[in-house]
């Protein structure tokens, strides 16, 4: 497997992501610039590519357009402090796997880098797939059945009823039926007869000459017309109202019909194929469709499975809609899990293959980066089954409300140290990287909603409850300032406890608990601390 490679002009930054790869037994190569790495990127290639935006020279969105124009299925992830709107879009408009703003989560950066690796080696496993795709796509037994009428029918100009439920693809089997019959050559005119209104289905069928009715100023051709030759599709036909169901009638009898308000005879030669998905028979006996109609149109019947009867056919159908909306909006295709493709597949799709298209074009939108997990799907599918949102664990999130902490960006790029243990009990090895500081999460009482002071009394031990209790002390005696006051007494704490760490190397506590050094230097000041050193 290939490296991953780390663009930032940030030493620290970099730092930090080698070592929690380097855990994750992840090769790494680091590049301090954009221009070194699209240098590199003439001989090798990395499996992944990390990069920050804003750098000295070529910025991180010239380096994402240079390696999609190469490599457009290689996953960039883009990070940066600037966390605005202009940034985001642009990254994703510019084809970036995933938008990633500082302050971040080491975690939940290796959770996404290891993502892009998956997509990455999914990548390099998929075959081409010819361009040639079928009008029709079906692999279950059901729309085989299918395929092999519309084969039978291929040479005949009979009528067709299609029946199915809606979003089926009725109209694709009837653009199937017109282009495998001899009529091909000729027009396929399509007319959805439950969309036009009562009093303009008439004109729209069969035409109308100048004068018939207000507004007409010109004679005008209907559909009959307009498919001379050719295949007339009329879809929802079980809408169409009564009285023009006798019109329609007699042009299937005997070819003939008349313009509205037209006195001479017009000859239809015109291939008619019907759709609808309702109950037909059930309306002949309601009297709400005529059953002379019926039997015209019912002279050969295909029924269409819904997407409940074709699970299997799921799959390929996203994965054909997908490419489909990728290739519209000039993106990457995404590719679905496996989770989330058994997941679809399970759903229940009233809208079958139409709500599946439309999925798809939600999911090439909106899901993030380009393997798409069950999460990322919308949330009124997903409803009732998301995971609960992950705890905090980061010891600087935790401590994120004490506004008198330091700035964790250092005053100048240098190496980061892992922190010491502050003492055995909450010492751990899992990193946390937010705003530049790299600093150890505590296990035990800072883990899950104790973190943030949301859990119940049997989460909170240690020095969580003795902080807890005297603030409440505090508060309770009416003390003034109370959130400086224990800020102070936190961030000397942790000074002093550093400082004794190191035999009170100022330079080294500061390289460990991930501070600048005219930070550390300025707090010792404000706070009063003696015993530090500068070597």
């Amino acid at each position: 497997m290939k490296p991953i490679w780390i663009v930032d002009d940030d030493e620290s930054i970099r730092w930090v992501l080698e070592k929690a790869l380097a855990r994750e037994n992840l090769a790494t190569k680091s590049f301090p610039n954009a221009r070194e790495a699209l240098d590199a990127l003439q001989t090798s290639v990395p499996q992944v590519l990390v990069s920050d935006i804003r750098m000295p020279g070529e910025s991180g969105l010239e380096l994402l357009q240079a390696v999609k124009a190469k490599y457009p299925g290689l996953p960039v992830i883009v990070i940066t402090a600037f966390s605005d709107l202009d940034s985001a879009v642009a990254a994703f408009q510019g084809g970036a796997f995933e938008y990633l703003a500082k302050p971040f989560d080491i975690d939940k950066a290796v959770e996404l880098i290891r993502r892009a690796l998956e997509e990455s080696l999914r990548e390099s496993g998929v075959e081409q797939v010819s361009a040639e795709t079928p009008e029709i796509l079906g692999q279950a037994p059901a729309m085989q059945d299918v395929f092999r009428a519309i084969g039978r029918l291929s040479q005949s100009n009979v009528t067709v009823l299609i029946t199915g439920e809606s979003g089926s693809g009725k109209e694709l089997v009837a653009r199937a039926l017109h282009k495998h019959s001899p009529r091909a050559a000729q027009p396929y005119i399509a007319l959805n007869t439950a969309a036009i209104p009562k009093d303009l289905l008439e004109s729209e069928l069969f035409g109308h000459e100048r004068g018939a009715f207000t507004g007409a100023q010109a004679t005008r051709r209907g559909r009959f017309e307009q498919a001379e030759n050719g295949t007339l599709f009329l879809d929802e036909i079980g809408d169409m109202p009564f009285d023009l169901q006798t019109r329609l009638l007699r042009v299937l009898s005997d070819g003939h019909f008349y313009r509205v308000g037209g006195h001479q005879p017009l000859k239809a030669n015109v291939r008619v194929i019907a759709a609808t998905h309702q109950n037909l028979e059930q309306r002949v006996k309601e009297g709400l469709f005529r059953e002379d109609l019926y039997h015209r149109l019912n002279v050969i019947r295909l029924r269409l499975p819904s997407l409940r009867e074709r699970r299997e056919d799921i799959p390929l159908l996203t994965r054909h809609f997908l490419a489909q909306s990728a290739k519209q909006l000039g993106v990457e295709a995404k590719r679905m899990s496996d989770s989330a493709m058994q997941f679809l597949s399970n759903l229940e799709l009233p809208g079958n293959v139409r709500q599946l298209e439309n999925l798809c074009n939600w999911i090439t939108v909106m899901a993030p980066g380009q393997t798409v997990e069950v999460k990322d799907l919308p949330h009124d599918l997903t409803h009732g089954q998301e995971s609960a949102p992950p705890a905090v664990t980061s010891l600087s999130m935790a401590a994120a409300s004490l506004p008198s902490m330091p700035s964790p960006v250092p005053a100048s790029p240098q190496p980061q140290m892992p922190a010491a243990p502050l003492s055995p009990e909450t010492a751990t090895t899992t990193p946390q990287f937010s705003a530049g500081a790299y600093i150890p999460a505590p296990a035990g009482p800072l883990n899950g909603h104790a973190a943030n002071g949301a859990g119940n009394g049997a989460e909170k031990s240690g020095w969580i409850a003795l902080l807890e209790s005297e603030a409440a002390s505090m508060l309770a005696a009416g003390q003034p300032e109370v959130m400086d006051a224990l800020g102070r007494q936190f961030e000397s704490a942790l000074i002093k406890t550093a400082l004794k760490h190191t035999h009170g190397r100022k330079n080294d506590a500061a390289i460990r608990l991930g501070i600048g050094r005219n930070t550390i230097t300025r707090k010792i000041h404000e706070l009063g601390i003696d015993g530090a050193k500068d070597e």
